[in-house]
């Protein structure tokens, strides 16, 4: 994928799972930050149980992104409470 779609990959991915974390308002930036570092952790964890990871600009893809998001949400939470 060219930088654009990552661009908006990563804001829809992490967009989504902001809103099911209910972490609304940390911006656009985050957003996409966290939606392109998740579509790398899901895909790598995807991997590791033998499923597919990140193939493209696809609902899979998409869903292993925003589980790779939450999973960066969870992690951060941990460590903001500590």
């Amino acid at each position: 994928m060219n930088i654009l779609l990552w661009i908006i990959f990563g804001a829809l991915a992490g967009w989504i799972a902001s809103v099911i974390m209910g972490t609304r308002g940390q911006g656009v930036l985050v957003d996409i930050v966290l939606g392109i570092i998740g579509a790398f952790v899901g895909g790598w964890l995807f991997q590791q149980f033998g499923a597919q990871g990140v193939t493209g600009f696809n609902l899979g893809s998409l869903l292993v992104a925003v589980v790779g998001a939450i999973i960066i949400i969870a992690i951060a939470r941990l460590f903001r409470r500590a």
